[in-house]
């Protein structure tokens, strides 16, 4: 408790101190030059390895994972409104993963193989259950009344929340691909640039979320024709999201 104690302070003097740099260097620098200036002061890695993890990061996020299809099975199940939701769950269940890799919480999942397991199955269980209950829902979605939100979408963010949390594969990319575009000889500490590197990660991220919403709220309008074909939506996201499960449970670590 205590070694967490002096990590806040030391991140709190850090930022106070930060804040005042940044502070004089907007106000007597030139705009074009300040951006550059700003990083020179911060002293964060390289641009020889900032650039490889930028390439990274973007590769990564058009891949289609678990968060993508998760928020095109929410937005096609239960309306644009859900996947908004879910895709802000999402994002903030991200930065748990990214604190614990930070702080070296997430080592525990790796170096303690039954915790590892007993969360994947958990989170496993958790999205089964969801695509359960998705795929025998008989709400409907209607696209041409957006003022009225489905009650299942006022759940949406919080148990997306808990999908990015329960799955222990997202803590273990954060603790392997993040390390590698830190520099020990920065200005800031090791964990405060994984909470950088990791926050950009998940903003990248957030941005195909978005896109894969916008995607599957036009693939929605076709579902909303009649009840037969909505009752078809939740059969296709419940059983996305019960796919996940299945695979998130056999996967190995």
């Amino acid at each position: 408790m205590r070694y967490y104690i002096i990590l806040l302070w030391d991140l709190l003097l850090n930022t106070a101190r930060m804040s005042m740099k940044v502070a004089l260097l907007c106000k007597f620098t030139a705009p074009e030059k300040c951006f550059f200036g700003l990083l020179r002061m911060f002293d964060m890695p390289t641009f020889d390895l900032l650039m490889p993890f930028f390439i990274a990061t973007a590769i990564f996020a058009c891949i289609p994972g678990p968060g993508l299809l998760y928020a095109a099975a929410r937005t096609i199940s239960n309306g644009r409104q859900a996947g908004w939701l879910a895709a802000v769950g999402l994002h903030l269940g991200g930065y748990v993963h990214i604190c614990a890799a930070a702080l070296g919480l997430a080592i525990l999942l790796k170096a303690v193989p039954v915790l590892y397991e007993v969360v994947k199955l958990v989170g496993a269980a958790y999205l089964i259950w969801l695509g359960y209950r998705m795929f025998i829902s008989r709400n409907v979605v209607s696209v041409s009344n957006q003022k009225k939100t489905p009650p299942v979408s006022r759940k949406a963010m919080t148990q997306s929340i808990a999908v990015e949390i329960l799955n222990p594969k997202t803590a273990l990319f954060h603790l392997s691909f993040l390390p590698q575009f830190t520099d020990p000889g920065a200005t800031f500490p090791i964990w405060l640039q994984i909470l950088i590197l990791g926050t950009i990660v998940n903003f990248m991220f957030s941005i195909t979320d978005v896109a894969c919403v916008l995607l599957s709220a036009k693939a929605m309008r076709l579902f909303s024709a009649s009840r037969t074909a909505n009752r078809l939506a939740h059969r296709v996201g419940g059983g996305i999201l019960i796919a996940l499960g299945v695979n998130l449970a056999a996967s190995r670590g």
